[in-house]
């Protein structure tokens, strides 16, 4: 228990007295069914594929650490911090980013990976967090300083980023990050025309994406008609949900984690309605409706506009990234592997979320003045 006075002027006293202890809480409780799940989905899938039972649990748990110290660090940031921590992120990870093209390990035919040190490393789920801090900042100084190209600056950035996720291919998360940073556009200001015509654009992509990617087209086509290709995931996922129920068969008794290539990661929604039934998919649920109303409402109140440009963008990618993972589980939408957050097994997608993360509750912190800070 944290017993810190209101008269305690050190960094963390601060901090205790400013953070949003509610979301903090929420955050907590979600990474600690996280583990819970990966405790009951990965060791079935390690032995599956040769590894030792607890090859995935290890990993994940030793990913938590550095992203438990991630979203502390971030959270102690003044808003000013965050604007230079996402600067200096996107810049380093976009670099990266664009060496996967060239240096990056292919795996189910796409290169998003980079291999260092013995580790695998996905720049994209970095420059995620980071791009949305500085797509904020671009559009908050248009505003702010008359004559700065900040909406012309964010344009370009977009079609950078938008340009190496299309070549990876990751057209899921070309998807999230252009949804959100039209959310800060319109936010910002755009006028209806403008929002018109990037969703116009928009859909022109997806269906350019269709059309000119095989392995697009075949994902939309299988969500239309099961019949038309292998559906084998969302099959078993479906009959997990109804073998589990209302309570579920029980902490693990589930058989769906033993068939699912990706039960540890893009599926442990499936394994969770298996083995604890819709009472636990509906708590996860709640918990991700909460940190976003939480953070959204707390957003509303701010006068800043790099602020809640910032916010909003980093609270919109995580909830849009669960809404995405839960909807495929469901068959709602075409498969696409996205994990969910701080759920799924996956350490560069757990420690840029919790970077993320941080650099939110660090922007939703009260602020009786922000002289200075800014």
């Amino acid at each position: 228990m944290i017993a810190l006075s209101r008269t305690d002027t050190s960094v963390v006293g601060r901090w205790w007295w400013t953070v949003d202890r509610w979301t903090l809480a929420a955050l907590g409780l979600l990474i600690a069914l996280g583990c819970l799940l990966t405790l009951a989905a990965s060791p079935a899938v390690a032995q599956r594929i040769g590894l030792d039972q607890y090859h995935f649990v290890r990993r994940q748990f030793a990913f938590l650490v550095p992203a438990l110290c991630f979203m502390f660090g971030a959270s102690l940031l003044t808003p000013l911090w965050v604007r230079r921590l996402g600067l200096a992120g996107f810049v380093f990870f976009l670099l990266l980013m664009a060496l996967t093209l060239v240096m990056g390990s292919e795996i189910k035919g796409a290169h998003r990976w980079l291999y260092l040190g013995g580790l695998s490393l996905q720049p994209s789920e970095f420059v995620k967090p980071c791009f949305a801090v500085v797509s904020a900042w671009m559009f908050a100084e248009q505003r702010r300083v008359r004559g700065f190209p900040g909406n012309l600056i964010a344009i370009v950035l977009v079609l950078v980023v938008a340009g190496i996720l299309l070549m990876q291919p990751d057209f899921g998360m070309t998807v999230v990050i252009v949804a959100v940073w039209l959310t800060q556009f319109f936010l910002a200001g755009l006028p209806m025309v403008l929002l018109a015509l990037g969703g116009g654009v928009s859909a022109a992509g997806l269906g350019g994406a269709y059309f000119l990617s095989p392995h697009v087209a075949s994902r939309i086509d299988r969500f239309l008609d099961p019949a038309v290709g292998d559906t084998y995931q969302i099959q078993r996922a479906m009959e997990a949900f109804q073998a589990g129920g209302l309570f579920g068969r029980g902490p693990g008794d589930g058989l769906v984690k033993s068939v699912l290539p990706d039960a540890h990661t893009d599926f442990i929604f499936a394994v969770a309605g298996e083995e604890y039934g819709v009472f636990l998919c509906l708590v996860i649920i709640a918990i991700f409706a909460f940190i976003v109303l939480r953070s959204l409402s707390r957003l509303l109140s701010e006068n800043n506009l790099f602020i809640l440009l910032a916010g909003t963008g980093l609270i919109a990618q995580f909830g849009l990234q669960a809404i995405i993972n839960i909807g495929v589980n469901l068959r709602l939408m075409p498969t696409k592997g996205m994990t969910l957050p701080f759920i799924s097994y996956g350490g560069s997608s757990l420690v840029a979320l919790a970077l993320g993360m941080g650099m939110m509750l660090a922007l939703t912190r009260t602020r009786p003045s922000l002289r200075g800070e800014l």
